[in-house]
């Protein structure tokens, strides 16, 4: 006859790790987590540094954008200044020759005079006299003067005049140019010269945070593998407790059979399920924006990925960057072509408004609107100290920029941090 049936035997048990093993290595990965953590706060402070320079970089770069702005427009002036220059001196040089004329008027009048008897010997003697009516009041000149001579005498004496002021107008819009280019020259080097200042703390600023994320990547390999130890000991002790489980279900098991072959009965099980679902939800789409606004939010969208150069960037397109002595020069900007943040928004705005190569003369170019209503195609703007940086509101809480050397023009979430608290609007 045949017997009961034979359960598959459970294998050996596993190793089992002690509770002091496992409490062991359980102190071991929270004394690494803990020193991760502390690094990790350690390096969030000096990339909060870096930051914080990193602005103040970028603050001295606007600055020098601004000075460059301002020696363009002084150059402009001064050339405006010597056209005018030049022609007060043609207007001069026109009356310098009517001058000559009467000279020589007056003086065949003189040698005229002399020769019929009269007692005006010399043309100093006839030009001695301050005014027309000086001039009648001598008395060798009464009843030998006419009228045209007079007239003569006086259209000399207002071109003297003229021309006098005219050199001195001239002389005077000069000085004024040349001030304009010394004081645009003087801001540059100022701005050239901080931001070396900072270009170099932020070196420095750099290097210390790289040392910290090699000390942190360190720190966190030594708690993965502290992890992993853990971990492993931890699936020893689960994997020891499912053999003395199966173990137990085995005993059981035999138990059973031994139990069924007297009785001959059996057992049943049950079965269940459940569903579920999850509610849907949709944000509130954002309001049209006019057409001129999503032209501007295209032209700025059209240049994603394009690389960033300092000083780059005009109504037609990106441009190669300038030197500016430092981070923008270690990144080659000067022999990129690409934009810097001013001269994107110079080109998403070309089809609407001329603006100016700097930041914060950008500012100043539209309607103020606060942050809290501010919309699509908006300039937002950083540097409550001093303006050095400007990017486009996209909505939805996304902007595009053109962020610094290194980069590329690319859409992020809006940074509220040293964020101004007016956008400029220029479209409606």
């Amino acid at each position: 006859m045949a017997g009961p049936g034979t359960a598959v035997a459970v294998p050996p048990p596993p190793p089992n790790p002690s509770d002091s093993e496992l409490e062991a290595g359980r102190a071991e990965a929270g004394e690494r987590a803990g020193e991760v953590g502390r690094l990790t706060s350690r390096l969030a402070d000096a990339e909060a540094r870096l930051t914080t320079l990193r602005n103040e970089v970028e603050r001295k770069m606007e600055e020098a954008n601004k000075a460059r702005v301002d020696l363009e427009r002084a150059r402009s002036a001064a050339d405006s200044a010597e056209e005018a220059a030049s022609t007060a001196n043609a207007e001069a040089e026109a009356a310098s020759g009517a001058i000559r004329n009467v000279r020589r008027s007056l003086d065949r009048f003189v040698a005229g005079s002399y020769r019929q008897g009269s007692t005006v010997g010399s043309l100093s003697a006839y030009l001695g006299a301050s005014s027309p009516k000086d001039l009648l009041a001598r008395e060798q000149l009464l009843g030998a003067v006419s009228g045209s001579e007079i007239d003569a005498l006086e259209s000399m004496r207002r071109a003297q005049v003229q021309k006098s002021n005219k050199d001195a107008a001239a002389r005077e819009a000069l000085e004024r140019a040349r001030a304009k280019r010394a004081e645009a020259a003087q801001a540059r080097t100022a701005a050239e010269e901080a931001q070396q200042t900072a270009v170099q703390a932020r070196r420095q600023q750099a290097s210390r945070t790289e040392s910290l994320e090699a000390e942190r990547s360190q720190v966190e390999q030594q708690l993965q593998e502290a992890r992993s130890r853990v971990s492993g000991l931890e699936r020893q002790r689960d994997a020891y407790e499912q053999w003395q489980a199966e173990k137990e279900a085995e005993e059981a098991a035999q138990a059973q059979q031994a139990a069924l072959a007297a009785s001959g009965s059996g057992g049943s099980g049950s079965s269940g399920g459940s569903s579920g679902g999850a509610p849907s939800s949709s944000a509130p789409a954002s309001a049209p924006a006019g057409a001129t606004v999503e032209a501007v939010v295209q032209r700025a969208m059209s240049q994603l990925g394009v690389q960033y150069a300092w000083g780059g960037g005009n109504a037609s397109g990106p441009t190669y960057g300038i030197r500016d002595g430092g981070v923008a020069d270690a990144h080659g900007d000067y022999a990129k072509i690409g934009f810097d943040c001013s001269g994107l928004m110079i080109y998403a705005f070309a089809g609407v408004q001329a603006l100016p190569h700097y930041s914060g003369y950008q500012y100043e170019a539209g309607r103020k609107v606060p942050l809290s209503q501010m919309r699509r195609g908006d300039m937002l703007f950083w540097g409550n100290g001093g303006i050095h940086h400007v990017a486009m509101y996209l909505g939805n809480g996304q902007m595009i920029e053109a962020p610094y050397s290194g980069g590329h023009v690319r859409v992020v979430p809006v940074r509220y941090g040293d964020i101004l608290p007016y956008a400029t609007r220029l479209i409606g």
